[in-house]
């Protein structure tokens, strides 16, 4: 078990390790723990890795960068000297480093401790959450700051494990593995492989592309700052503010075509299609055209990826039909290849199968969450008293930074974590109805929008149901989450439970 420290949280005294945990030390529990030191109120982080930086300390496949502006991408009281217009993965874990170490948060994170679970205490209104190693913490506050894309997912490949050669995920890249003349299988074409296709494309003796589905891609902006701008932006925080805002208004406007209505995104798929041009050969460039409205998608953007079809050692085919002991198959075809890399992206719609959470009586949250995900604001769900989900439910985006919907989650936990403290409170739960209110309006919201225009995509989980996107623009779900409101809690404790109880009493009179 952890150092408990006696703390007391609540009006029940009880041996806290922590009056809340922080479960992850990417973005979100870098935001949480500030907002929680804001807050006066004392956190223990737990996580799996060595390190800061979640995703981008995992994530080191060959070109692996952001594909937000490095302005953007950053806690927006915590600026930096970025060098480029679009950082790379070194320098945003760098920055992750020097945040974590500005904050001192260092102190208060156990490393190598990953979840395996967390279960509410009826009794005592605490959570207990254990590690892989055996230990175990309490708290009166669980926070879930895994995020949604740590999870590599692989696909089900009839043969797959008969394959002889090596197989390598770029979420887990191996980098002993020289790829260097080497007969590689690329399967997929998302985000990750437009990064990793260019790379292997300078070094691989043959580059077989295998693709299901072919992906919207746009030019990037991307470029290294001069050293006068780097300066500029660093010494004169009202030029820097200005930049961010123009960044921010720009990326923001585009919204307009995934949320208002998706007939806007043909202009951009203007923008898309002459930059298909590039690519030569007319077969391989239809192959490469979508045939969905953009958006409904991940829209993609590289300056290199389209141009490497081009090349005469890249070869791009169809969806993977099988894979034998030295092959992958696709429209017939058998290719033989020595490497399989994996950019088949993250298992997205299911962060109840992260780790085992438990809530009231028991409830499992994956059975709680069966028939779809969802969370009042994408935090909070009735039945996990005093749990809170960052990047959670529907709070992801297509549009904008999702930095901006991590801070604003800090924010209102912050506030929710605060309000028990000062008024005594030992148990806070959303109320069902208020819940229910809150994902009918998003989901109605929803059927609007690009991502329900027909194309199959990783937003959507098992059930068809899009529990991963963001159906408005960022400004709106802020101005949501700007204020936590006890009054739509079920709150156990403190002055509100004996307020409510006297007005309870007086409306029978």
């Amino acid at each position: 078990m952890g150092s408990s420290h006696n703390q007391v949280f609540g009006q029940a005294t009880v041996a806290l390790d922590a009056s809340v945990i922080i479960v992850g030390a990417g973005f979100s529990g870098i935001a949480m723990a500030i907002e929680l030191q804001k807050a006066g109120v004392d956190f223990l982080i737990l996580e799996k890795g060595n390190e800061f930086g979640g995703n981008w300390r995992d994530n080191t496949y060959p070109g692996a960068a952001c594909d937000v502006p490095s302005h953007m991408y950053c806690l927006s009281y915590e600026p930096y000297r970025w060098s480029r217009s679009y950082a790379k993965q070194p320098e945003i874990l760098d920055y992750q480093k020097f945040v974590a170490k500005k904050y001192n948060l260092y102190r208060d994170t156990r490393f190598n401790a990953g979840v395996e679970s967390a279960a509410y205490n009826d009794q005592d209104h605490t959570w207990t959450v254990t590690t892989t190693t055996g230990e175990f913490y309490r708290s009166r506050v669980m926070v879930s700051a895994r995020g949604n894309l740590h999870i590599p997912s692989f696909p089900n490949l009839a043969g797959l494990n008969d394959f002889k050669g090596i197989k390598i995920h770029s979420a887990a890249w191996d980098h002993s593995v020289d790829l260097t003349g080497k007969r590689v299988a690329l399967v997929g074409t998302g985000a990750s492989a437009i990064q990793v296709v260019p790379e292997l494309a300078k070094i691989a003796g043959q580059l077989t592309v295998f693709q299901r589905t072919p992906a919207w891609v746009l030019p990037k902006l991307d470029y290294r700052y001069k050293e006068a701008t780097i300066n500029k932006l660093d010494k004169q925080p009202l030029s820097r503010w200005l930049y961010r805002k123009q960044i921010y208004w720009t990326l923001e406007s585009s919204a307009a075509g995934f949320v208002l209505d998706p007939r806007i995104m043909k202009i951009p798929q203007i923008l898309a299609h002459r930059h298909l041009r590039v690519v030569k050969d007319a077969k391989t460039r239809a192959a490469l055209t979508p045939n969905y409205t953009m958006g409904c998608k991940r829209i993609l953007m590289s300056n290199s990826y389209l141009q490497a079809f081009n090349q005469s050692n890249v070869v791009l085919t169809g969806a993977v039909e099988a894979v034998t002991a030295n092959s992958v198959i696709a429209n017939g075809i058998s290719y033989e290849v020595d490497v399989i890399v994996f950019c088949t992206g993250f298992d997205a719609t299911s962060q109840e199968a992260q780790f085992s959470i438990k809530g009231k009586n028991g409830l499992d949250l994956s059975q709680h969450w069966e028939q779809g995900m969802h969370a009042y604001l994408g935090m909070t769900t009735h039945n996990f008293p005093n749990a809170y989900f960052m990047s959670g439910p529907n709070t992801g985006l297509g549009h904008n930074s999702i930095i901006l919907m991590i801070e604003a989650q800090a924010r209102y936990i912050g506030q929710a974590v605060k309000f028990m403290k000062n008024q005594g409170v030992d148990c806070l739960e959303v109320k069902q109805e208020d819940e229910n209110q809150f994902t009918d309006k998003l989901h109605a919201r929803m059927n609007k929008s690009v991502w329900s225009s027909g194309c199959a995509s990783w937003y959507l989980d098992a059930n068809g149901k899009n529990t991963s996107v963001w159906p408005s623009f960022t400004f709106d779900y802020i101005l949501q989450a700007r204020t936590f409101n006890p009054d739509i809690y079920e709150v156990k404790g403190g002055v509100l439970e004996s307020k409510n109880l006297v007005k309870r009493l007086f409306a029978r009179i």
